[in-house]
């Protein structure tokens, strides 16, 4: 567990990872910096197109990014805090044009060994700058602010199922029952380009948030079960309760869980 003690805030998070019950390798790769207030999960897509590589990759792509444009957020950050809200979409084009960086470098990648081709990845990232919350995301891996018993997914699944409820072809009912669920219509790597969704919230003392793979919240049955296993409890009880609870209910592909905890300084 690290920590930072940044003026109003100090951050916390715990990580956990998974192979989960029916794999033999864990393709899904986490990253996590409270110093920076910098989260990173992701989920290899491929089996034997080296999907474990994928995932660590964009991962560490993503870091160096960030990490180089260390001067750029402060300036920004400042800026917001200054008032001038326009920032705020400067820092989300920043980290949307990283995850289009970290996608250039898996495709060329692929591009180079035959062994690596077609392997891609999801990427969903969390920065936590100026009393706000940064997200950027590529896939169906998600993000979630839990504030309480009140659930908030920063994140929109990537996947066919999603795509046709959002379009009217599919009932939720419908999707609930529908095969291919982990189908997805987005990922870093799988092309030279990929659409990036980026949103931002505001962030409050006690507020805790949950980075995790489809692994551990394709057994979720509501926002509720969210909030009871991350609400309260210590962060390592929170991310432990979570992987256990994917594994009881099949364990069906690699489980990860970042959980991150906005606390008061002092």
């Amino acid at each position: 567990m690290n920590d930072r003690i940044d003026g109003r805030v100090k951050l916390l998070s715990v990580a956990r990872s998974d192979v989960g019950r029916r794999r033999q390798i864990n393709e899904d790769a986490l990253f996590r910096d409270d110093a920076r207030g910098f989260y990173v999960v992701a989920d290899g897509v491929g089996g034997h197109n080296k999907g474990e590589i994928a995932s660590r990759e964009a991962v560490e792509q993503l870091r160096m990014w960030v990490y180089g444009a260390d001067r750029d957020l402060d300036r920004l950050v400042a800026r917001v805090e200054a008032g001038e809200k326009d920032c705020v979409w400067e820092i989300r084009r920043l980290l949307e044009s990283g995850v289009k960086s970290a996608c250039y470098m898996v495709y060329g990648m692929a591009e180079l060994d035959p062994e690596k081709k077609g392997m891609s990845t999801t990427l969903s990232a969390l920065l936590l700058r100026a009393n706000l919350a940064f997200a950027v995301h590529v896939g169906d891996s998600r993000v979630y602010r839990v504030r309480g018993q009140a659930v908030l997914q920063l994140t929109e699944d990537h996947t066919l199922i999603n795509y046709k409820v959002k379009h009217g072809m599919m009932t939720r009912a419908e999707a609930e029952k529908a095969s291919g669920k982990n189908v997805i219509t987005r990922a870093v790597g799988h092309k030279d380009y990929v659409q990036v969704d980026t949103a931002d919230i505001d962030i409050a003392p006690a507020d805790r948030f949950l980075l995790c793979s489809d692994g551990l919240h394709g057994y979720f049955t509501s926002d509720a079960e969210v909030a009871e296993l991350c609400s309260d409890g210590s962060l390592e009880e929170c991310a432990e309760s979570a992987v256990a609870l994917a594994n009881q209910r099949g364990g069906k592909d690699n489980i990860t869980a970042v959980v991150i905890e906005v606390q008061t300084s002092g």
